[in-house]
């Protein structure tokens, strides 16, 4: 995914997408339960993972991050 090319004229990025390392530590929340605020600091902050998910969820289209993180859950 590009930037926006009316974003990029105004040197603006555009919607951040879940990167492997930000789903993988997301997927670990939900699989192990925990609260955000006791997420291990080797992940690093806390709210910026829980940023990006809520970001993710707020735009309605979380896309193959979704789908990744349910066939993950499932096993």
């Amino acid at each position: 995914m590009g930037v926006c090319p009316a974003a990029a004229a105004r040197g603006v990025a555009g919607p951040k997408r879940l990167d492997g390392r930000i789903l993988n530590r997301i997927v670990w929340k939900f699989r192990t339960g925990t609260a955000w605020r006791n997420m291990p600091q080797r992940y690093g902050s806390w709210a910026t993972l829980h940023t990006r998910f809520r970001r993710s969820q707020l735009r309605g289209d979380p896309g193959r991050a979704h789908r990744r993180e349910t066939l993950l859950l499932r096993h």
